[in-house]
């Protein structure tokens, strides 16, 4: 696979000069396991796309926390290109050499997304629309995330690995919360949490 099916050529040429930076700079800063360079066409990349499904069909602001290499928020962004939404992208990425290659992939693609080189936690409150994180804590981190940077009535999409029966049990510890699961579509045992309503239980 050396793309995504139902999308633009221009689409497709997105992404592919995306695919092309993060080969250029994984070696240096370690954005994706080197492993898993092999299979990104699933991995990262198709692994993206399903979060952006799942979004309500009209979104203004969408925020990525912890972007690192770009998953999923990127991809989200070259998405909204074609269909519109979301109409503007917020990337918070801590490390500024991640930071910068968020902006080069920016640049290069010619997206509508900024990137915030900050701390989640010092960042202000983004009243997103929609907040989307992989790979970055555990459930309950990302409920104390989702309470500063989650507006109102929106939703917080997570992409969970096989343990998040076990993540899930210690976050409604501490946290109330609305949720929807879906199952991964590109790896077995994976879950999306499609979570709103979040506050202190």
């Amino acid at each position: 696979m050396t793309g995504l099916p139902d999308v633009s050529r221009e689409t497709q040429a997105r992404l592919e000069i995306y695919a092309d930076l993060l080969v250029k700079w994984n070696p240096r800063i370690n954005l994706v396991s080197r492993k898993s360079l092999d299979e990104m066409w699933t991995r990262h990349f198709a692994d993206s796309a399903q979060i952006h499904a799942l979004a309500p069909p009209s979104v203004d602001h969408w925020v990525d926390l912890g972007s690192g290499g770009g998953f999923p928020g990127l991809v989200v962004a070259i998405l909204a290109q074609d269909g519109g939404s979301p109409r503007r992208v917020t990337l918070i990425e801590s490390d500024a050499r991640k930071a910068a290659f968020l902006r080069v992939v920016i640049r290069e693609t010619g997206l509508n997304a900024m990137v915030l080189n900050d701390r989640i936690e010092k960042v202000r409150p983004q009243e997103a629309d929609v907040l989307s994180a992989r790979a970055l804590t555990d459930l309950s981190g990302l409920l104390e995330f989702s309470e500063r940077h989650l507006a109102q009535d929106g939703v917080a999409l997570f992409l969970k690995g096989a343990r998040w029966e076990n993540e899930m049990a210690a976050a409604e510890r501490t946290w109330s919360f609305t949720h929807r699961l879906v199952k991964s579509a590109t790896e077995d045992g994976s879950v999306i949490f499609a979570i709103t309503g979040v506050s202190r239980a």
